[in-house]
């Protein structure tokens, strides 16, 4: 009986009530998106790649370098010799490397080429390998193994050819189409920007930027069946390489040895401290939209108790008889109280409900565009907490009218 009449007196007024909540929804949007895009950002950057100890590749800033070879997003500054990838992974302390060569893309997606270490030793989140939703990793020179991300838009499956294109944009007038890929292979789902990465290898890489007449001879020695074709197509040089260590106690020896190398301008990185350095650049602006969102949230809230002000003035009529029928101050106080968390709680529920489907309809857009894999999960434990003191607020924000309600239905005793 007690929620029927709230929500009676609430449709009662119902062109001010929809109003708040519209205001409300705005803000409780706006803040449990901050917050469920603020943790997700932060797990997607820390969980991007794991297990691996040095990335390397030619002079630059760590954050470039990091931008670059793990998030696929802007260009390298320049490539390393072959020779002195060679040299360098010669270190006894080096347990294996994977190099890795970018600069073309397929409609919009990155193209990498690497060798079978990258398959066998990559791993993200809490040290988990890739694996292979279908097929398996390349064999032959013009085999691509896909991202989950890319086989899914571009609708892919095993065994279609594709064209791969000179450089990174969506459109490129130069496609290297004498030289097909065919898919042999889908990886798992990661969450990462590997789903968003077709995966070829350097001898494929080094083969289809070859002349016309050398990717003829490269084509007939293929269909002969020359086992030692991929032997001739060692690259002259690669964007970088990845780097795992025999003992992490030599970590920053070999970071030392790297970036002082005599070889070429190199630097070598730690994945989790470019990482940390990367977030901590964010945390300013996850401050800023915090503050925006939170002094959003309190002009509505401030905006809910003038309303229901207004409401216990122009309800004294009610009141009285309420009184009447024997209802006591403490119950009007209660009342007011409970319109108040009601209408905070459908305006959370809408709110989070239109946050889904924001979520759900840019998900794509975000992976791709920017490397962000934000679930559409929004009922974390952080934003069940912040819903909680969302009610919380609501309830302190409404005892100015509580007490208004409770004071006139003394007056109203004492007039009686």
């Amino acid at each position: 009986m007690f929620i029927r009449l709230a929500l009676k007196s609430l449709f009662n007024r119902k062109g001010s009530v929809v109003l708040t909540i519209m205001a409300i929804l705005v803000s409780t949007f706006v803040l449990l998106g901050v917050e469920h895009i603020r943790h997700q950002a932060k797990n997607s950057f820390s969980n991007t790649v794991s297990g691996v100890d040095l990335i390397v590749g030619a002079r630059t800033g760590s954050l470039n370098l990091l931008l670059y070879s793990v998030f696929k997003l802007g260009n390298p500054t320049n490539n390393i010799n072959w020779d002195s990838y060679q040299a360098i992974t010669q270190d006894q302390s080096i347990r294996w490397s994977a190099p890795f060569s970018l600069g073309d893309s397929h409609r919009g997606y990155r193209v990498m080429g690497t060798d079978q270490s990258y398959f066998q030793y990559f791993s993200y989140g809490e040290k988990t390998p890739l694996a292979f939703s279908q097929g398996q990793t390349f064999d032959n020179i013009f085999d691509v193994v896909l991202g989950y991300e890319v086989a899914q838009q571009l609708n892919y499956q095993l065994g279609d050819q594709l064209v791969i294109a000179h450089g990174m944009g969506d459109t490129s007038f130069k496609q290297h189409d004498t030289t097909p890929f065919t898919v042999t292979g889908i990886l798992a789902a990661t969450g990462t920007p590997v789903d968003q990465t077709l995966h070829v290898s350097l001898a494929g890489i080094e083969a289809m930027h070859r002349s016309p007449r050398q990717q003829q001879e490269i084509l007939r020695r293929i269909a002969r069946g020359d086992q030692d074709i991929a032997t001739s197509l060692i690259p002259t040089s690669i964007t970088g390489f990845l780097v795992g260590l025999e003992s992490r106690l030599r970590i920053f020896n070999v970071q030392r040895q790297i970036n002082n190398s005599s070889l070429e301008p190199m630097t070598a990185i730690l994945p989790g401290v470019a990482l940390a350095e990367l977030w901590d650049m964010m945390g300013m602006m996850e401050n800023i939209l915090r503050l925006i969102s939170l002094l959003v949230l309190t002009a509505a809230l401030l905006g809910l108790s003038a309303m229901l002000l207004t409401s216990v003035r122009e309800r004294r009529q009610e009141i009285n008889l309420l009184r009447s029928i024997g209802a006591s101050p403490g119950f009007l106080f209660c009342l007011i109280e409970l319109e108040a968390v009601l209408i905070s709680a459908v305006s959370l529920l809408l709110g989070a409900s239109l946050l889904f489907a924001v979520l759900n309809a840019s998900q794509s857009f975000l992976a791709s565009e920017y490397g962000l894999f934000i679930s559409t999960d929004i009922w974390t434990q952080s934003n069940m907490l912040l819903a909680l003191v969302l009610l919380f607020a609501t309830a302190l924000a409404a005892i100015i009218p509580s007490l208004a309600a409770y004071r006139r239905g003394q007056a109203a005793q004492v007039s009686h």
